[in-house]
């Protein structure tokens, strides 16, 4: 059973804070706060001003500071078919845990992806909190805890999603 189904993705990052709808200048520190709802996960993109003057006792899942730039536009198709693979797993309703998180790890080392931060949920299992460096899309992963022996074959199940990818 997948403990996050349909809530990994979170929407992208916002160009105004949340707070006083003040657009962000490129260059802006800025503060991402992330919270757990029934819903699902919401984020909040606050202000250094909006951050220091709001109600500390409202505690975020996860919060991390930021440099606001522009959304850029997206890279060649080379490193979009890990991407676009990784988007579509991330959105179905039983996302493969093992895949979901090599993908991440791949698209880290691409600099498409960011890990903000890291942290524990209620039932005690670790998400990777990762930012997607163009678009500012938050998604969440779990950690699988690989082991060493299970790498192929996990990087196996990746290569020949990859290529179905590819095909289509």
């Amino acid at each position: 059973m997948n403990p996050l189904p349909n809530e990994w993705a979170i929407r992208h990052r916002a160009d105004a804070c949340a707070v006083t709808q003040r657009r962000f200048v490129p260059g802006e520190y800025f503060y991402t706060l992330l919270f757990h709802d029934a819903d699902g996960y919401r984020r909040e993109d606050l202000s250094e001003e909006a951050w220091s003057n709001r109600n500390e006792n409202i505690q975020p899942f996860s919060f991390w500071k930021s440099r606001y730039e522009p959304l850029r536009p997206p890279e060649p198709l080379a490193s979009e078919n890990a991407e676009q693979l990784f988007r579509h797993l991330i959105a179905s309703n039983n996302p493969p845990a093992n895949a979901c998180y090599v993908l991440a790890v791949m698209l880290e080392r691409k600099r498409i992806l960011k890990q903000v931060t890291t942290e524990s949920r209620s039932d005690g299992r670790r998400v990777l909190i990762y930012e997607h460096s163009a678009t500012g899309d938050v998604f969440i992963v779990p950690d699988p805890q690989l082991r060493l022996d299970e790498l192929e074959t996990v990087q196996n199940e990746v290569a020949q999603l990859l290529g179905a990818v590819a095909r289509h």
